[in-house]
């Protein structure tokens, strides 16, 4: 009995580390996305950490349409790295998870 649970303790803390790493990795995981007409591009990691914002100078005429751009834009990067990061994070977990039934349809 208590081999099993070691073993699974074991499991977990590997499952951790598995999910540690994984973070670390998707600091280096770039997402580079742009407005339709490409006035603004922005990259931004799969851990959605901005790391650039470059805005075309015509928009800096008008205050409202960059805010505008600005919010669409980062909300496309944003939508992008959060998919990537629930695949890559839900991956790891499933992963490491002992084989419990009924648990599998928490991770799809």
């Amino acid at each position: 009995m208590f081999g099993d649970f070691m073993g699974m303790m074991g499991k977990l803390k590997e499952t951790q580390e598995k999910v540690k790493a994984t973070k670390e990795r998707l600091n280096t995981v770039l997402i580079d996305e742009s407005s339709s007409d490409g006035q603004v591009k922005v990259t931004i990691t799969a851990n959605r950490e901005i790391k650039s914002i470059t805005v075309d100078d015509s928009l800096l005429q008008d205050k409202e349409q960059l805010e505008d751009y600005l919010v669409l834009t980062l909300n496309k990067a944003i939508e992008k790295a959060t998919n990537i990061n629930e695949t890559e994070l839900a991956a790891v977990a499933k992963e490491g998870m002992p084989n419990i039934p009924g648990m599998d349809s928490l991770f799809k």
